[in-house]
């Protein structure tokens, strides 16, 4: 299997669909992988015509978190050099939104790759957890961090330090996951949420995101001044002008992105 085989890309019209792909080892996230993913997000967040990305596993694994053999091995100075770190960063950086289309286990650093993403569309079927203190580690890609922002410290606490999994519909009520999806449907369901996006102005989409990301990181009176920035942004483009027009005089909007 070459580089580009672990994880599968397409297109489908202004949405980059990316597929995990390593059935063997149930879409363990290798550097090989993570890096293959964060190239393809990368490329993508440059192609002006990619206005949401999709990332996804299989039926049975979204992604069972890393590969634990091969870090049973690795040295604390080999942790410490190890470049994983950077591929998060680069996949959390898109600017066009993210959506997690997740079906059965998404395991450890799986459940940290959905939580990375902005939305989550799940199976009937998926498993959300973050089981590393089971192995004498903890979470090192974002797992306490975007899980606590997500459900709250209470809860969080319990799954990181008791490694308890959660279902789908356990998932959906704390709010990790945005919409439930019949066994069959999850992928279909995610790509309906990434097409209603992507259909949206994308530079409002791009600011939008980033305002909502704020909120997460900053204080409120510091997110109130940056969404009124970045709601000034928005008013200066054509897509704005076009989409009030368009409201007027009661006909669908046209937007180009500037």
């Amino acid at each position: 299997m070459t580089v580009a085989d672990v994880v599968l890309a397409e297109r489908d019209g202004a949405v980059g669909v990316a597929r995990l792909n390593r059935p063997d080892a149930r879409n363990a996230l290798s550097a090989e992988l993570m890096e293959r993913l964060a190239t393809l997000v990368e490329e993508w967040d440059a192609n002006p015509e990619v206005h949401c990305i999709v990332i996804a596993g299989s039926d049975d694994y979204f992604a069972a978190g890393a590969d634990i053999k091969a870090m049973r091995e690795r040295s604390f100075q080999e942790a410490m050099a190890n470049p994983t770190s950077s591929y998060w960063a680069r996949i959390a950086g898109s600017r066009p939104p993210l959506i997690a289309a997740v079906s059965g286990f998404a395991l450890g650093g799986g459940c940290e790759l959905a939580l990375c993403c902005d939305m989550i569309v799940a199976s009937e079927t998926a498993e959300f957890g973050q089981p590393e203190i089971t192995l004498g580690i903890i979470p090192g890609a974002g797992g306490t961090q975007r899980l606590t922002r997500v459900i709250g410290k209470q809860r969080a606490m319990e799954l990181v330090l008791t490694g308890r999994r959660v279902n789908a519909e356990e998932a959906h009520a704390m709010g990790i996951v945005n919409r439930l999806a019949k066994r069959d449907d999850w992928l279909a369901e995610a790509l309906e949420l990434a097409e209603v996006v992507a259909r949206r102005p994308p530079i409002a989409v791009r600011l939008g995101k980033q305002a909502v990301q704020a909120a997460d990181e900053t204080a409120l009176a510091a997110g109130l001044g940056y969404e009124r920035r970045l709601y000034e942004l928005a008013m200066a483009t054509e897509d704005r002008v076009e989409g009030m027009t368009a409201f007027i005089e009661k006909r669908r909007p046209e937007f180009r992105g500037r």
